[in-house]
């Protein structure tokens, strides 16, 4: 394999119950539609209540297993919206391509999330190839975390034959502490500076990292990986993916102060 990883110690900050843990799922900024059997619209991809290989049903059982609550913010986040949120997911923000009337991050949406974060908050940031994801207003969050998703693609898998050019070997990290070998296509990569650091490379690429701010923790990474397609047993058995969402989650969770 030619991937690398090590771990630094860091933010553990375990706490010792988990029972009340909220998750919250932004569904503002990600809102994709399509028709149900009956022909209504209904928003997908990437949802808690999508059982298929674009919903991430598994994801969230993950959170379920670690003691926590789940929910979906379809509105605007708010200080009000966001006071009910301990963990807080931006997954894949609408290109216009994506949707007629994509919600983009705007400046007050930024002081309102980076607030929440100061003030405790758990934020996890989860981009895209620059192709599938509205970069340039995502990007003017993560830059108060000292965050960069780069317009780049690294890691494409053509089919299924060629799985292995998208397999990470996990070594001593500390996010990722059950899984060994995962796998991740077609993600971006991060620029780092200020109080963020990388705790996921391919080679010299940061693909996951992590900023404190104020009393809060993010993490970031270039793809939305944990989808239900890379955690449901599709993939050879090689590949834990299933273990790194309950690592995953369990490390978010624990980032939470009660």
């Amino acid at each position: 394999m030619k991937r690398i990883f090590f771990g630094m110690l860091f933010l553990m900050g375990i706490t010792s119950s988990h029972a009340q843990t909220r998750v919250v799922l932004d569904s503002w900024f990600n809102n994709e539609h399509i028709k149900d059997a009956s022909g209504k619209l209904i928003s997908y991809h990437y949802k808690w209540e999508e059982t298929d290989n674009a919903g991430f049903s598994q994801f969230g059982e993950a959170f379920k297993r670690n003691g926590a609550t789940l929910s979906t913010l379809y509105e605007r986040p708010s200080p009000e919206r966001l006071a009910r949120a301990d963990i807080y997911i931006i997954v894949d923000p609408d290109t216009k391509k994506e949707t007629p009337d994509p919600k983009f991050i705007e400046t007050k949406d930024i002081k309102v999330i980076s607030d929440w974060v100061e003030n405790g908050g758990v934020l996890l940031l989860m981009a895209n190839d620059s192709a599938n994801v509205e970069l340039k207003h995502f990007n003017e969050l993560a830059a108060n975390f000292g965050i960069h998703f780069n317009n780049d693609l690294l890691n494409h898998v053509s089919d299924d034959k060629h799985l292995k050019q998208g397999a990470f070997i996990i070594i001593d990290n500390p996010v990722i502490r059950t899984a060994r070998k995962i796998f991740m296509k077609d993600i971006c990569s991060l620029s780092l500076s200020g109080p963020a650091y990388s705790i996921l490379k391919d080679g010299d690429n940061d693909i996951i990292a992590v900023a404190q701010y104020g009393k809060g923790v993010v993490m970031a990474v270039g793809d939305p990986w944990l989808y239900n397609e890379y955690t449901n047993g599709r993939l050879p058995k090689e590949f834990q993916n299933d273990k790194a969402a309950d690592d995953i989650a369990k490390w978010l969770i624990g980032q939470v102060k009660k």
